[in-house]
């Protein structure tokens, strides 16, 4: 009997973007997983929440993406969301990908992933998927709590490193404070994209702004 090729996975996908410097070591990929079963009070990327919103896009397509865009330098991939580990087989796959790709060309690139979920869920839940990364920024975001550090939201969120790798870029970078945060602005399809972590009220002060210049922002990722 003949076998038939497996159809390659499907990632469901909300953005991807190059270069992202606002999330993580230098120039950076960023892509953005569709789908986030936490739904943090707060969120300011509620347009990924949707399972069914964004498009699908195979594992091949995304990883042939990525090396195309690497051309013009790169220094780590961010997978943000959504949820990256609510689609755990397309992240393994990915990361796969991604760690077979740096190895071959001789890339020193590391791989960050943000996720809501709890540090303890994920090393209980996923602990070969966390084997594969770099850094790591669990826990979900807390409205209620302070302000994160750089590269975070809330205080209750860690920059954790993973490797040799991530100690390298990161170790010394977890305790650093929020006034470093910057947002980077992309102008894609018709729409505007704000890349980053914000600081506390920097989404209602943009909104004023406009207002106040007759700009109504009526579709944004922070309100349903």
């Amino acid at each position: 009997m003949a076998r038939h090729p497996r159809p390659p996975l499907l990632l469901r996908l909300n953005k991807a973007h190059y270069p992202v410097t606002v999330l993580g070591h230098g120039r950076r990929i960023g892509i953005w997983f569709q789908g986030c079963s936490i739904h943090c009070k707060g969120c300011v990327s509620q347009d990924t929440w949707d399972p069914a919103g964004g498009g699908s896009l195979s594992v091949p397509e995304l990883l042939a993406w990525c090396r195309d865009k690497a051309k013009g330098g790169v220094d780590g991939v961010t997978l943000s969301g959504g949820e990256p580990f609510d689609q755990p087989l397309a992240l393994s796959a990915l990361l796969d990908g991604l760690q077979s790709w740096r190895q071959q060309a001789g890339l020193e690139l590391d791989l960050l992933c943000y996720s809501g979920y709890p540090l303890k869920t994920l090393e209980a839940r996923h602990g070969a998927l966390l084997k594969k990364l770099d850094a790591l920024i669990p826990e979900p975001y807390a409205e209620a709590l302070p302000e994160g550090g750089l590269w975070r939201g809330s205080a209750n969120q860690s920059l954790v490193p993973l490797s040799p790798l991530g100690e390298a870029r990161y170790g010394h970078r977890r305790e650093e404070s929020a006034q470093g945060k910057t947002l980077q602005v992309s102008v894609e399809g018709g729409r505007i994209w704000m890349i980053g972590i914000p600081a506390r009220g920097d989404m209602a002060a943009l909104e004023t702004l406009c207002a106040e210049r007759g700009l109504g922002l009526n579709q944004v990722s922070w309100r349903r």
